[in-house]
């Protein structure tokens, strides 16, 4: 039975048994829109209506524990997990366009590899390796050689892969994304993919720091350093956030989501002693701070951070739930304060999977404009890998330090 109250009055408000209940109560005076007393007389209609009524509400309760994201609401995180690769596993692939695997399918399966691995599901593992061993065709329709800081996130998959089985078929090719991010610097010694998107972080960082531990090469850690230090400086607020762009002046949820998992995957990796992981560390704090501000009391974040209007968003949920994940078990945040938001967070996710793995509330893919009632009026999908991925993440990190 679910235990927040609220939540099965909810439920049960929406239901034809509870609507009929509450039309018997009425009928036979039991509840009434008149402030007088009312003298009751106990006979045996009376006693029939009072046990029939408790019966519809009994039956009211059963149904709201029987319905899939009441269900799931208390599921652990293996089970989850579980759901969420076989979701994607039964899948046709997502694509960027009408070539190339999207970036939000590459973040799924990254987040899968990783659960299957830490949950020695040797079976879902070797179906992922098959799923995504057409990555190692440059003919296939999943690969797009597009220089573009979206499509090149399609590298990190085949990385990950060479961490778990050491096929240097994977290796070669997952460095031929990450290499060519860098073919052509800017000046600055940034990516050409740069646009000031907050959503680059994540992109171009995530692709690096996966070629950094598969080859031990400091130059793919000091790329996403370097472009990392400064969207940062460039793109932080005074209140910790993260505008979506210089020209878009706006906390977009997702958008700060993937600044926070990238923050926290750089650190996690990064030397301590390389020159800009204090720089990196200091922004993360700040912005780990924020956030704590912003949750809202059933522990999701918003659409627009810090808009207590907008509607609650799953994907930078759990994205911000990550990130602190991450640094809780790294020592970087007190778990006093941060624990129990990863806790809150990771409940309203788990309530917010249905029965066949889809996680609901996310919102679609999002271009940067001047105007919030763009990212107030963004439609939400159910089970959009934009969402099914940073829970994945997530699941994964929860499971890894438990």
């Amino acid at each position: 039975m679910p235990s927040d109250l609220w939540s099965l009055y909810s439920h049960m408000s929406r239901s034809r048994l509870f609507e009929e209940a509450i039309a018997k109560l009425w009928h036979d005076g039991f509840i009434s829109n008149q402030n007088r007393q009312r003298k009751t007389v106990i006979n045996s209609r009376t006693v029939g209506t009072i046990i029939l009524s408790l019966f519809m509400v009994q039956l009211v309760i059963l149904e709201a524990c029987s319905d899939p994201g009441v269900k799931y609401a208390e599921g652990s995180p293996e089970q989850i997990g579980k759901m969420l690769t076989e979701n994607l596993l039964e899948r046709d692939h997502m694509f960027y366009g009408e070539h190339g695997l999207h970036y939000a399918e590459a973040c799924a399966a990254v987040g899968a590899l990783r659960f299957t691995v830490l949950m020695d599901d040797q079976k879902n593992l070797k179906r992922l390796i098959k799923r995504y061993e057409k990555l190692l065709n440059d003919d296939s329709n999943l690969i797009s050689r597009r220089p573009h800081v979206d499509q090149f996130v399609i590298g990190s998959v085949p990385l990950q892969i060479y961490m778990i089985n050491k096929d240097k078929r994977f290796l070669d090719q997952g460095l031929t994304f990450a290499d060519s991010q860098w073919d052509d610097p800017r000046e600055d010694g940034l990516t050409s993919h740069t646009r000031w998107w907050i959503d680059d972080l994540y992109m171009v960082c995530m692709l690096q720091m996966q070629a950094y531990p598969a080859t031990g090469d400091m130059k793919y850690a000091d790329h996403a350093a370097i472009q990392m230090s400064a969207y940062l400086d460039t793109l932080q607020k005074d209140i910790g956030l993260f505008h979506h762009g210089p020209d878009s002046p706006f906390f977009w949820g997702r958008g700060n989501g993937w600044v926070a998992s990238a923050m926290a995957e750089v650190l996690l990796d990064l030397p301590e002693d390389h020159s800009l992981h204090s720089d990196i560390l200091d922004h993360y704090l700040r912005m780990m701070k924020a956030l704590l501000l912003y949750q809202t009391e059933n522990g999701m974040w918003r659409q627009v951070v810090n808009y207590e209007y907008s509607w609650n968003e799953s994907s930078c949920t759990a994205m911000f739930a990550y990130a602190m994940s991450i640094g809780l078990h790294n020592g970087w945040l007190e778990e006093v304060d941060y624990k129990p938001a990863v806790k809150k967070a990771y409940k309203a996710l788990a309530a917010h999977v249905d029965s066949e793995g889809n996680v609901r509330e996310i919102c679609v893919g999002t271009g940067k404009v001047d105007d919030i009632e763009y990212y107030l009026k963004r439609p939400r999908q159910i089970g959009d890998f934009h969402g099914q991925a940073p829970l994945l993440w997530l699941i994964s990190e929860l499971l890894q330090n438990r």
